[in-house]
């Protein structure tokens, strides 16, 4: 099949196909300027703004997660904000909240002050550092796009992107999402320690001269067109079937689960699961050329969607078992045909 048969005949569409095409170098060669290796954490990130996804980023300090998602901002061209969550944080920090005001003729109302939330990325850094009220904040926000204040609907700019970075060490007082927000996650990206060549190289760069700006590559208009674009992505039953199994599989206690996940899981993943395999498959595949969705796309997309929403139990800990053993094997059991 031909890629272009994806788009419809108007220009329009035509550009941002040749947009998508052309752009995973152009992309890597800005990002370049300020990052240094990553290629995987870089990869799934834009799959998942393409896609029209949030991101969920683990990492230790200190491995340039915020620095990253700025700079993804800046390539594309959209608005970031970033929210340092703390435990004293409050929802209406994040969200807005109402003041009063006086005009000129000394009339008093109420007006909407609007939060950083109203942004097109959101930073939210650290956000596990915040108690489950404030958290709860973003739920509405991610899910329909819009914040509820006083009982008045503020609808976000589009497109509109959440990026949550998590601290895995130092985990005493701090607030685990809850499953469900965690569920409203499309990936969860882990970013780990650079090798020493890599290391040397960001070393070297950040004690010398500031790096070059990085020039934006895309408007707002052209994300949400991209967006349209991803859906119209052809797929074949057969993969959508695998990534349902794949999904089902991982929830034990139920007809056909391995003998793996039963014994070591105590709860796997929803239909969103299944759903961000395929709209991150069709991303993927956009971005590498071909006009089709395989189950390699599939599969490679495994770890990112399914590491946060499995629960191992104490039994898996116990038998040295994390939540990448227990996907590996997943991948290793559930069949493609």
């Amino acid at each position: 099949m031909n890629v272009e048969r994806l788009a419809a005949a108007d220009d329009e569409e035509l550009r941002i196909l040749e947009l998508v095409r052309s752009g995973r170098q152009r992309i890597r060669a800005e990002l370049a300027k300020t990052i240094v290796g990553q290629a995987e954490a870089v990869e799934q990130l834009l799959i998942s703004l393409f896609a029209g996804g949030h991101c969920l980023i683990t990492g230790a300090p200190g491995l340039a997660k915020t620095l990253l998602v700025k700079s993804i901002a800046q390539v594309f061209h959209l608005k970031f904000q970033r929210i340092q969550f703390t435990p004293d944080l409050m929802p209406a920090d994040i969200t807005g909240t109402e003041i009063l005001e006086q005009d000129e003729a000394g009339r008093r109302q109420m007006a909407f002050v609007k939060g950083p939330i109203f942004a097109n990325v959101l930073l939210a850094d650290e956000i596990n550092r915040t108690p489950p009220k404030t958290q709860a904040a973003l739920l509405e926000a991610m899910q329909e796009h819009q914040v509820t204040a006083a009982g008045t609907r503020y609808a976000l700019e589009e497109p509109f992107f959440v990026l949550a970075t998590q601290n895995p060490i130092e985990m005493e007082g701090t607030y685990p999402l809850p499953e469900a927000q965690l569920d409203r996650f499309m990936f969860n990206v882990v970013i780990d320690y650079l090798s020493e060549d890599d290391e040397v190289a960001v070393v070297a760069r950040t004690t010398s001269s500031a790096p070059a700006p990085i020039e934006a590559l895309y408007t707002g208009v052209d994300v949400e067109q991209i967006h349209a674009l991803v859906r119209k992505v052809p797929v074949a039953e057969d993969v959508v079937r695998y990534a349902v199994r794949l999904a089902a599989a991982s929830r034990p206690k139920q007809p056909g689960t391995p003998d793996f996940i039963n014994e070591w899981v105590s709860w796997g993943a929803g239909l969103r699961a299944a759903q961000y395999l395929i709209l991150g498959g069709k991303a993927r595949a956009l971005l590498s050329g071909r006009a089709s969705v395989t189950w390699d796309d599939v599969r490679a997309l495994a770890a990112p969607v399914l590491r946060h929403r499995i629960l191992i139990n104490y039994r898996a800990e116990a038998a040295g078992q994390s939540v990448e053993n227990i996907i590996q094997r997943l991948l290793e059991t559930v069949k493609d045909a």
